[in-house]
């Protein structure tokens, strides 16, 4: 062993991994997502981890990020890779449907909670392996408007009841983008939406050098398409502040009247946690209605921390059905490693163990084993300590853990059960067929 090589235990960049307290939380925050997303009856469902590289170089934005799976032993000649890692849960819900489609009650409605790859350069907010939770409801032909207003109700529920810190919502509609642009005369509206989509990387002069440059609008068509992405409230205010800026045709007033009734049915929620911000563009092509992008008040710089949005056919490219949808993604490893960086999470127990129970001695062991086992049966969370040992040393392991309780059988033929709240320090006789912890 001393003359073994040894590699050293470095993280790799762009993977995070959590000590036990911190993934305790993490835990919790899951069981409440999951949860929350069951009450509004979204069914789970759980793909592989890689996909045929076909389906995922489809979309093609984000097929430069894929890790493909490629065996050590492979032949240079042979075996090519032709599986890679999901980068997303959109590509392989896509399939999911189109390959079970007979089996599935339309509209159906599933979330996914799963990691992700990415071959991305890690950076704050950024990593290569992240947790994503999903929500998406498919249907064939159309897809009801009043889903658009209910996945962000999900969400505000779910960022609620986690505690996340103050977040706002910001949702468009990209007919009103498309239907905008055409109204300007503009040959291209899709440019244009990719164009606009990096007003929060490049600021608007950078987006208007883009839109004059490449894209090749005019100077006024670049103004108003910049006057457009300025618009925001929560209310009908923002039809009228669109209607001023003098672009019409008849896309641009479907997408301001679908944008109108989604922030009709959100408006009691609290104020500012929903707001039509018509600068929210979502650059993929996919995105046909509704568009969703949340991201931290303190933070709007740190990426968006929800999307997501109606698409019109994302199944297209495996069934020969019209499956539209509209879907929605939390991104949880986001989320939790703001706060964990903000010290905002962690620090609390670091076992799940409510009680431990000492081991009086080697020939009181079986007695104590048999304590732990009674208290399990009654569905406590029991450790039993790993040997006898001094008794101030299994009472500081048990605080060093996090655990509340000690429980002590007895040392004696004589002798009672007792319990140490480790909180409080009291110390009392406790009968294990009865007792619980206090609440």
């Amino acid at each position: 062993m001393a003359d073994a090589p040894v590699v050293r235990p470095t993280p790799i960049s762009g993977f995070p991994e959590w000590l036990p307290d911190v993934r305790m939380v993490e835990l919790r925050w899951l069981d409440t997502i999951r949860a929350t997303f069951e009450r509004y009856g979204f069914c789970s469902v759980e793909t592989p981890s890689v996909e045929a590289l076909d389906a995922l170089m489809a979309k093609g934005e984000t097929s430069q990020e894929v890790y493909t799976l490629r065996r050590l032993q492979a032949e240079d000649d042979g075996d090519s890779s032709r599986l890679g890692l999901h980068f997303d849960l959109t590509v392989p819900f896509a399939r999911y449907v189109a390959a079970h489609f007979n089996d599935l009650v339309f509209p159906f409605k599933r979330y996914q909670i799963q990691r992700v790859w990415r071959g991305e350069r890690p950076q704050e907010g950024r990593f290569r392996e992240f947790t994503q939770c999903d929500i998406d409801v498919i249907n064939i032909d159309q897809v009801p408007l009043h889903f658009d207003a209910e996945l962000p109700r999900i969400v505000h529920e779910v960022l609620t009841t986690l505690g996340v810190p103050a977040w706002t919502l910001n949702i468009n509609n990209r007919k009103v983008l498309q239907g905008f642009y055409e109204g300007l005369g503009i040959g291209d509206p899709l440019a244009v939406i990719r164009a606009a989509d990096k007003i929060d990387k490049i600021g608007s002069a950078g987006v208007e050098a883009l839109l004059t440059g490449p894209v090749g609008l005019t100077a006024d068509q670049a103004r108003a398409c910049l006057d457009l992405a300025h618009v925001r409230g929560s209310d009908s205010g923002v039809v009228e502040a669109v209607g001023r800026l003098g672009a019409k045709s008849d896309l641009l007033t479907e997408g301001l009247d679908e944008l109108a009734r989604v922030l009709d049915d959100l408006a009691d929620l609290p104020p500012g946690s929903v707001v039509a911000d018509l600068s929210i563009a979502r650059g993929l092509d996919y995105y046909t209605g509704t568009v969703y992008e949340a991201k931290f008040v303190d933070a709007p710089g740190y990426g968006s921390i929800c999307s997501g949005g109606r698409y019109d056919d994302l199944a297209g490219t495996f069934i020969r059905r019209h499956l539209p949808g509209v879907g929605i993604s939390i991104g949880l490893t986001r989320i939790f490693a703001k706060l964990v960086a903000d010290g905002l999470v962690g620090g609390g127990p670091a076992s799940p163990a409510q009680v431990l129970v000492v081991i009086p001695s080697d020939e009181r062991r079986a007695d104590a084993l048999a304590t732990a086992r009674q208290l399990r049966a009654r569905g406590l969370n029991v450790e039993t300590y790993h040997q006898a040992d001094k008794l101030a040393k299994q009472i500081r392991y048990a605080s060093r853990k996090g655990i509340g309780h000690v429980w002590f059988p007895p040392f004696g033929d004589d002798r009672p059960h007792e319990v140490k709240n480790m909180a409080t320090g009291e110390q009392n006789p406790a009968d294990p067929a009865v007792w619980s912890p206090a609440s």
